[in-house]
């Protein structure tokens, strides 16, 4: 049987939204608002261009430290997450296979381009940690890469095409509107579109337990469900939950299904702010 949401009416300003719904020992379980309170969901998805604008910045926060995505076309490093490098505007990584596509899909159109010279070696790394045939002079390969417009447009495509298009495709299906299809985004981007224990995997797990809008379910605490199941996935790999506690659930429980402006949030304890 599914379970319903445990959420409890609570009305508070924004700014003590923070400090309502964290637990005793920080896991994000206090009190919750009853789905029923809030605003539904306008019929504006986050393809709108001024909310895909918006996502980019939120992720942007996480995964960069920073509002400003579109300064991470040139970005590249090994973070020791044994994904090998990542980089680019959404952490296309050498372990997890959308880094060599990229890289094949933007030579097929410019084979001289300065990356295609390490397609060999990202055919043998590919997903592993290695380094192997790679190392500075790819680095360097990248960010003289990231200075062409055709490479930003590729790397927005590829986005697209793998992360931002079938995470708000499946939203709008499920009857989310656009917090829900921002939620399932961001899970994609850190999860990747696996089921074990990517994205897929954790929504299974979490429509196992609650329905979906779609099926009839309250929004509200079918989110908050996924939440619950998102966060535990990020526990169990080891990773920092702030994206999810200070952030997401933070819009949740404030109401803001439609994302709206100002938003205010943290990550990894730094404050973000969006007017």
């Amino acid at each position: 049987m599914k379970r319903a949401g445990r959420l409890l009416f609570v009305t508070v300003p924004l700014v003590a939204v923070a400090a309502c719904f964290a637990g005793p020992d920080g896991s994000g379980d206090g009190a919750r608002p009853d789905a029923r309170t809030s605003a539904p969901a306008s019929s504006a998805g986050l393809d709108a261009p001024d909310k895909k604008d918006l996502a980019q910045q939120i992720v942007s926060s996480a995964e960069n430290s920073s509002l400003d995505w579109r300064a991470q076309y040139d970005y590249v490093e090994d973070i020791g997450d044994g994904r090998g490098y990542t980089a680019g505007i959404i952490g296309f990584t050498t372990g997890t296979h959308d880094l060599l596509v990229l890289v094949e899909r933007y030579t097929k159109d410019r084979p001289g381009n300065r990356l295609a010279r390490y397609l060999p070696a990202l055919r043998e790394v590919d997903g592993s940690a290695s380094h192997d045939g790679l190392g500075a002079g790819f680095e360097a390969a990248w960010r003289a890469e990231a200075g062409k417009a055709a490479f930003r447009r590729v790397q927005d495509a590829e986005r697209d095409r793998v992360y931002f298009d079938p995470a708000v495709r499946l939203a709008k299906r499920d009857g989310l509107g656009v917090l829900g299809q921002f939620i399932y985004y961001d899970a994609m981007v850190m999860h990747g579109p696996g089921t074990d224990p990517g994205f897929y995997g954790i929504r299974e797990r979490a429509v196992a337990q609650a329905d979906t809008p779609a099926e009839g379910g309250e929004e509200e605490a079918y989110l908050d469900i996924f939440l619950d199941t998102r966060r535990q996935t990020m526990k169990d790999e080891g990773r920092d939950t702030s994206r999810v506690d200070t952030a997401q659930r933070r819009f949740l429980y404030d109401g803001n299904l439609d994302l709206h402006l100002p938003l205010t949030w943290k990550v990894y304890g730094q404050p973000y702010e969006i007017d």
